[in-house]
């Protein structure tokens, strides 16, 4: 994909995947064809890793994809690499269909948390409040009742942690 046939390093985090692969963007290839999915498969064994995964067809599909997911923020372009970081909460199968299973007997704000924390597990209390347009109290009394349902959980502290959606797929 972007690579010098260098092997691509993955990372794996609490919060996030990372891949970074050496190298740039062929030199005829734009960021904004890059980004409109026009694709120069360079990397041989990150597209085997992809492939082995199901993840891609060996078709240029896979940025298209992942930023129909994910949004261009999630690439960063350096002087001789590409690194592509992967949120925790966004895995491969977790959120198709995952609100639809946890929200099941919510009510509508608790919904609206959940929805929130898989688009951004780093938010805050006060953002919740402001996006959904109720109190930190209430938003405060819709987290006690969702961590007790085993629905969200804390992770790290309250300046640097993250919300995690429960796997219990």
């Amino acid at each position: 994909m972007f690579s010098r046939e260098v092997p691509p390093k993955f990372e794996i985090f609490a919060d996030r995947l990372e891949i970074t692969s050496a190298g740039t963007l062929p030199d005829d290839l734009t960021k904004e064809e890059f980004f409109e999915g026009i694709s120069i498969p360079r990397n041989r064994e990150l597209m085997r890793v992809l492939r082995d995964l199901e993840i891609v067809e060996q078709l240029g599909s896979e940025v298209p994809r992942i930023l129909r997911s994910y949004g261009k923020e999630c690439f960063q372009f350096m002087d001789n690499f590409i690194r592509i970081s992967f949120p925790a909460a966004r895995k491969v199968g977790l959120v198709d269909g995952l609100v639809d299973r946890l929200v099941d007997g919510l009510v509508e704000s608790q919904k609206k948390i959940v929805e929130l924390i898989i688009s951004n597990p780093e938010i805050s209390k006060k953002e919740m409040a402001i996006n959904i347009g109720i109190s930190t109290t209430a938003v405060d009394k819709h987290i006690r009742a969702l961590r007790e349902s085993n629905i969200i959980r804390r992770l790290g502290g309250a300046r640097n942690g993250y919300w995690a959606i429960v796997d219990r797929v």
